[in-house]
């Protein structure tokens, strides 16, 4: 027999400090200082725990605690007895008080998921309260007690059963939390527990939260009958009942669109005490200007080229604004191929053309580049040379660059994020024209305007994502608008059909044909693996599947995880005839201009948002051939079931197919947007979590009331800013904190929804 010898206990050499675990300081008493404290400093329950898992949840401070607010609540108040559950489906929430009788625990398969089973019951009958893979359940509650117990019903029979339900002790201390209420249902990550996090969060309400020192006006409040901030904070987690919710979801609503309206009066106001240098332009200019990007136009498409009317008339506001010595904030927004890039043309021209710069930042590299060659196309008659600058470019090209930039030697500069860069100074810049404007934060548009030196720039920013009219009339509100809704002469309109998956081989040989006439092809789809998101079809899976299918079809394959130059480099291919066909995910919804591609083919089209469908089918139609966009979905039973729908002859039944129908009936992304404004519950209105603007987390601008709300917190701004757009006056002295450090931080500058 081997016997082997017991390791030795290794004992800490003399003298050696034995490792103590960290002490984290005294909590604050002082339930303002208590605010800024580190969550895991705070000594709150399960302070240690949050400062694990909390930056996955975005809580640092205790601050940031009060305002994880619930993603929605359960109305547990109503108790029934045994009896009356009985009579109940199964499936449904409900509530009752119990006594405990008795609490037994069960191991599952290789004891590796425990079962916890109590047997409850009141006057009227007995019921089991069943938990698995929950620990602990039974030091917690023991025979005798009284419980109230919330949980999804199961019925067996007349057998009565509580599935997993959240329960407390009716006679513990404090509030009830997780059961007989209205309960807040937390955002959570791995890590810590619904229940934990409630005792954590009523413990940070009664400590700090009801003192949270109040920021707004008391005449503002009173005007607006807004419950005060610490109510505010308390019945948005606890509430009593309905009514105390909405009082405080409207507190914390009218807080952030105060926030935003501040924001908007404050740039304009500061806007128009900025000085510009005015450019005057006389009629033989304009004429000038005009008349070179029509004929480069026209030698583009083979025919004579009209600017339509929203094109004259985007060109005669950006004329007029030149003029002035306000700079210009000018926001073109119109559906790809309205024209925008030929008013940009214009406004660098005019402004290059008297010895000034413009500069145009795009979102990519490809789309930098791709700018600067339309450009040098439409201002090629002018004599105006492009000089593009993106992080793709030699170290020689690069120096090139920014030495005609810094000597005024480039009048017209395109680039992507690296004209951000403190080495780029410009000798005279006189205009900045931002693509695809909700890529930028206002912080960042701030970056390039800040390389004009002692004037402001004048500023045009461009979107292909209309907004709709009443929202506009609240995220613009410190912008000039222009629409360009009316599409060029000549330009074809797409065709845009819905199809089963059932029928989808038709249209890949409709794609080879396309082919053959030299016409390119998008194929996008939701996933870019199989396992991203369960059903969908996947990209990299189904370009490997056209490849063979379409063979001898080039197939190409782009998606977000790819490096940017990677991705750009196969869309470069697509776009110079290299490949026949692009599958990709919606990386390809902004980026290479292909005149030859001819068909859009959308897969899974019921999982995208409206807007994206609509950017998506604007990749298209871009040359002289007819275009083609086939939405594939099962949304509804059959292609004749889409037929159907789209021609009106059935309704409508869900929001998947309503999305659908309505890119199918119409091309005009103004219309959509107010449709897409119909049929959104809430938040990204047709692109609005990319409009640049902070994304609300209380306050939803498609509600009618939020609206309302808004339209009050435009005129309390233009109240309480002064001339300058500063809140000056001392008594604002909270109000301009909590902007500047407290929860409405970011909202006033303009940062940003995070991943736009």
């Amino acid at each position: 027999m081997t016997v082997t010898p017991a390791t030795p206990r290794r004992n800490p050499v003399p003298g050696t400090p034995r490792a103590t675990p960290r002490r984290p300081p005294p909590a604050p008493t002082d339930p303002v200082a208590l605010l800024s404290t580190p969550i895991g400093d705070s000594g709150l329950t399960a302070a240690a725990t949050l400062r694990r898992v909390g930056p996955r949840l975005g809580i640092a401070y205790v601050r940031d605690l009060l305002f994880h607010l619930p993603r929605r609540y359960d109305d547990r108040r109503v108790m029934e007895t045994i009896a009356q559950l009985m009579g109940r489906a199964g499936g449904e929430q409900v509530s009752a008080k119990v006594v405990v009788r008795s609490v037994r625990v069960e191991q599952g398969f290789r004891r590796r998921i425990q079962r916890t089973v109590a047997l409850v019951g009141d006057e009227t009958g007995e019921a089991e309260a069943v938990w698995f893979g929950r620990r602990y359940i039974e030091r917690r509650i023991n025979a005798g007690d009284h419980l109230v117990l919330s949980g999804r019903l199961k019925k067996r029979g007349f057998a009565v059963t509580f599935d997993d339900p959240e329960f407390q002790l009716e006679d513990a201390e404090g509030d009830l939390l997780h059961a007989g209420r209205i309960v807040p249902i937390y955002p959570l990550t791995a890590g810590i527990a619904a229940a934990r996090l409630r005792v954590a969060m009523r413990e940070a309400i009664d400590r700090a939260g009801l003192a949270y020192p109040e920021y707004l006006p008391a005449d503002l409040v009173r005007a607006e009958t807004l419950v005060g901030i610490g109510r505010a904070i308390e019945n948005a987690h606890y509430p009593a009942d309905p009514d105390a919710l909405d009082a405080a979801l409207r507190r914390l609503a009218f807080d952030e669109l105060l926030a935003l309206q501040v924001g908007m009066v404050q740039r304009r106001r500061q806007r128009v005490r900025s000085t510009a240098r005015p450019l005057v332009v006389d009629d033989l200019r304009d004429a000038e200007v005009t008349t070179a990007i029509r004929g480069s136009l026209a030698r583009k498409l083979g025919h004579e080229v009209e600017l339509t009317g929203d094109q004259r008339a985007a060109m005669a506001a950006v004329r007029a604004d030149l003029g002035r010595h306000e700079p210009m904030l000018r926001l073109l927004q119109g559906d790809v191929g309205s024209g925008k890039t030929a008013v940009a043309a214009y406004a660098l021209a005019l402004v290059a053309g008297a010895g000034r710069q413009g500069a145009l930042l795009a979102p990519t590299d490809l789309l930098a580049r791709q700018h600067a060659v339309t450009l040098a196309e439409l201002l090629d008659d002018l004599g105006l040379p492009v000089t593009l600058l993106t992080g793709s470019l030699s170290a020689a090209g690069t120096r090139s660059a920014l030495e005609a930039i810094e000597l005024g030697q480039a009048g017209v500069v395109v680039g992507t994020h690296a004209l951000f860069q403190d080495r780029v100074r410009f000798g005279d810049l006189g205009l900045v024209v931002i693509d695809e404007q909700h890529r930028f934060g206002v912080e960042q548009r701030g970056q390039l305007e800040a390389k004009a030196g002692g004037t402001a720039p004048h500023v045009l920013l461009m979107t292909a994502t209309p907004i709709p009219r009443t929202l506009g009339q609240v995220l613009y509100a410190d912008l000039d608008v222009t629409d360009l809704r009316t599409p060029p002469a000549g330009r074809l309109p797409i065709q845009t059909l819905v199809r089963h998956p059932a029928e989808i081989d038709r249209l890949w040989r409709f794609v080879a044909a396309q082919a053959a006439d030299g016409r390119r092809t998008f194929v996008v789809v939701p996933a870019i693996e199989d396992s991203d998101d369960e059903g969908a079809v996947a990209a990299k899976s189904e370009a490997e599947r056209l490849r063979t299918l379409l063979a001898p079809l080039r197939v190409g394959l782009v998606h977000g995880r790819m490096k940017a130059a990677d991705r750009d480099r196969e869309m470069s291919r697509f776009r110079d005839g290299e490949l026949e066909v692009l599958v990709g995910t919606t990386v390809i919804e902004v980026g290479v201009d292909v005149p030859e591609a001819s068909v859009m083919i959308v897969e899974g089209a019921d999982r995208f948002g409206l807007a994206q469908l609509h950017q998506l089918r604007g990749r298209v139609g871009r040359g002289t051939a007819a275009s083609y966009c086939a939405l594939v979905s099962d949304a509804a039973a059959s292609t004749a079931a889409w037929d159907d729908l789209v021609a009106g002859r059935t309704s409508t039944e869900t929001t998947e197919q309503a999305r659908l129908v309505a890119v199918a009936r119409t091309l005009d992304g103004f219309e959509l947007a107010e449709a897409d404004f119909e049929l959104r519950r809430e938040g990204d209105v047709l692109g609005l979590a990319q409009s640049g603007l902070p994304r609300l987390r209380i306050a939803s601008l498609q509600r009618l009331d939020h609206r309302v709300l808004a339209a009050s917190a435009r005129r309390h701004a233009e109240s309480i800013l002064d001339d300058a757009g500063e809140l000056s006056d001392p008594g604002l002295d909270a109000l301009r904190h909590e902007l500047a450090a407290g929860w409405l931080e970011g909202i006033a500058a303009g940062e940003p929804a995070s991943g736009t």
